[in-house]
């Protein structure tokens, strides 16, 4: 008997952009499609069952770190109706919001906002679609080049262009990524690990590894929520340090930021790296800091200190033993070597920007099947365009071209560094990309967006 055949078109599909990912990068990319292109068929995939904006750190009382009306849209159009101050018109909660008095919202506040957005395209996105598998192929019966995305479902997507927005990857430094235990996890798990930590009465150690503002913030919520628990911060610096919220450092979160770090060769770039690093990384907002200091105070002046800072340290290895993390640890500056041993450890260490040093991946792993397609450059870098496209070998980009949304620090400064400041502006610049690299097959207006602040470059 012959096997029945399946009919492989019931699960493909065409559109004219699909975006991988849909984060608050793609959400706002989807307001801008929807108000400056709509014409387009337009798609979205997204492994998880819903939008969601950091579910694993909306904890108790933390805040988000940039201005609110730095939201999805108002920046580039501030009449839309998916602004950050309308969300809370239509949730009526608008007045008790600015009652409230503070500076920057509830991370859980900004979570819903975004939540809310999102639900507003569900005609464009799959959820429950893992992309497995990205492949370039030849067009039939035309000339030129098309993606083929094929999700863990078995559906699979023909798509004219790519706009890929997984987010970044978690970095897990050395010697932890060589270990496999349930006992250690990154931050972005920590809501979901630590629940089911929380039960055990044998958690009694917990480390938190790492200088940024996530590390106080975890430490903070720990003490809270292990009541009876030594929490100990390792940390390599002398201490936590106070993050750069200079208006004149800021702004590096300015669009005309933009123009001027991609026009600066790759030696002055890592300089201003270097320069800014303190308004973005390995530091921590003032309130945060001074909440931990006095904690710890009042610990010692009740003579129960269970929040402990073990500064200038690095750790060289990791074992599990009877249980238990074991850590070898070195103070940098005496060379005394201690070991020590805990319960639970959280890696508050990052993600991975794109590059090709030791904490750097040179391009995003959803991209490994398209890899030999992809141009670097002398640096060991993508070669990354103005409009956030990459270019790809043989002229592929021209008839398919491929879009990093939220994933350029290294060509587009700190303001591709997981920040909401350029979202919309950026997805407007992306849009404009797509309008001149696909102005032949579709029918909307070739004339670029006019974006407020930025300036004209050269094609």
């Amino acid at each position: 008997m012959n096997k029945p055949t399946v009919n492989m078109k019931l699960n493909l599909k065409h559109c004219d952009v699909l975006g991988i990912g849909f984060g608050p990068a793609n959400i706002a990319l989807a307001i801008a499609l929807e108000e400056l292109m709509p014409n387009a068929n337009v798609k979205f995939l997204e492994t998880r069952e819903r939008s969601m904006w950091q579910p694993e750190m909306l904890i108790e009382r933390s805040d988000i770190q940039n201005n609110p009306l730095r939201d999805l849209v108002t920046p580039r159009n501030p009449r839309s109706k998916y602004t950050f101050v309308n969300y809370l018109y239509e949730q009526d909660r608008l007045f008790e919001y600015l009652n409230l008095g503070i500076q920057f919202p509830l991370r859980k506040e900004y979570a819903h906002y975004i939540e809310w957005v999102a639900n507003h395209f569900q005609h464009w996105v799959e959820y429950n679609q893992r992309v497995t598998l990205i492949e370039i192929i030849n067009n039939e019966n035309s000339v030129g080049f098309s993606y083929r995305v094929t999700t863990d479902s078995g559906k699979i997507y023909i798509a004219k262009a790519l706009v890929v927005a997984p987010g970044r990857t978690p970095y897990i430094p050395p010697p932890f990524d060589k270990v496999n235990s349930d006992r250690i996890c990154h931050l972005t798990k920590y809501l979901s690990h630590v629940k089911q930590w929380r039960q055990k009465p044998t958690c009694k150690k917990i480390a938190v590894i790492g200088s940024s503002q996530s590390a106080v913030e975890l430490i903070l919520d720990l003490s809270k929520k292990f009541l009876n628990a030594e929490i100990i911060g390792i940390i390599r610096n002398f201490g936590y340090r106070l993050k750069d919220t200079s208006p004149f450092t800021g702004e590096v979160y300015f669009p005309e930021f933009v123009n001027y770090y991609y026009h600066i060769d790759r030696e002055s770039k890592d300089k201003i790296n270097q320069d800014l690093r303190y308004t973005n990384y390995s530091s921590v907002d003032g309130d945060v800091l001074n909440e931990l200091y006095l904690k710890i105070y009042e610990q010692k002046l009740d003579r129960d200190q269970k929040i402990f800072v073990k500064n200038n340290r690095l750790i060289t290895d990791v074992s599990i033993r009877n249980e238990k993390i074991r850590l070898s640890i070195v103070e940098k500056n005496l060379k005394q070597v201690e070991e020590d041993e805990f319960d639970l450890v959280i890696l508050a260490t990052g993600f991975k920007n794109l590059g090709s040093r030791e904490n750097e991946e040179a391009y995003p792993p959803i991209l490994k099947h398209v890899e030999s397609y992809l141009c670097m450059n002398d640096n060991g870098y993508l070669n990354i365009n103005y409009d956030y496209s990459v270019d790809l070998l043989n002229e592929i980009s021209l008839y398919a071209p491929l879009f990093l949304n939220g994933l350029c620090e290294s060509s587009h400064g700190m303001g591709d560094a997981g920040s909401f400041s350029l979202l919309s502006l950026r997805s407007a610049i992306i849009v404009n990309g797509l309008k001149q690299k696909l102005k032949t097959s579709l029918n909307t207006s070739k004339e670029e967006v006019t974006i407020p602040f930025l300036q004209t470059v050269d094609k």
